[in-house]
């Protein structure tokens, strides 16, 4: 009853969201903007708006925030080839998932900066496909990228589950109508997950979680 198994990117298939917040808050302090961690959750992970309005609001030029855009997108996308870290148990998991379900990565990642994180990390290979913002009008927590991504699947909505680490992106997968399972980071542990259908303590939980659910779909 489960066919398929959509993957948010950042927080859940590689330890990259601090180097995102660094960045962020590496151009904005170069004109006068503090950005703290508590800030960057609310704004990034649970509103995902961002952070330019925050410019704005210091007399930063209207003119000049696609320049700072600019500027931290080249930082992070600099930074990212530093190696990314994979989250412990990943690439195990994913080994142990890929020949059962059919999987995809649905991210608001650029697709410059998805295709430089996972260079070497030799993960694509057991997924079907990627959504990228590249892919999308709208990002989490708009559901425009996870409906795309039960599209590619083939699959009704009723037979994929999502895995998210962050409120935007539970928001985004609950409104597509999908169930979404949950695995905090230190980021974003302090969030409710109002919604979520398990908030798990690590990846190596996934399966039994899916296994779980399908078996309760069966039953029902």
């Amino acid at each position: 009853m489960i066919d398929a198994i959509l993957w948010d990117n950042d927080g859940i298939l590689v330890d990259t969201e601090h180097v995102y917040f660094q960045a962020t808050q590496h151009v904005l302090r170069s004109v006068g903007v503090p950005l703290s961690e508590a800030d960057y959750l609310d704004l990034f992970l649970v509103q995902g708006k961002g952070a330019w309005h925050l410019a704005e609001a210091h007399g930063v030029p209207a003119g000049d925030l696609d320049r700072l855009r600019d500027e931290r997108n080249a930082l992070y996308g600099r930074w990212l080839a530093d190696a990314p870290r994979l989250i412990p148990g990943v690439d195990r998991v994913l080994e142990s998932l890929h020949v059962r379900y059919t999987m995809g990565v649905v991210t608001s990642s650029r697709r410059d900066h998805f295709d430089v994180i996972h260079r070497n990390t030799n993960l694509l290979q057991y997924f079907d496909f990627a959504i990228t913002s590249d892919d999308c009008t709208r990002v989490k927590p708009d559901p425009e990228p996870y409906r795309r991504a039960i599209e590619r699947t083939g699959f009704d909505v009723s037979r994929c589950v999502a895995v998210e680490d962050s409120q935007r992106g539970l928001q985004a997968a609950i409104a597509a109508g999908l169930d979404c399972l949950v695995i905090p980071t230190a980021l974003t542990r302090s969030c409710a997950f109002v919604g979520a259908l398990r908030v798990l303590e690590s990846i190596d939980e996934v399966p039994e979680a899916v296994a779980a659910l399908a078996t309760s779909k069966r039953s029902g």
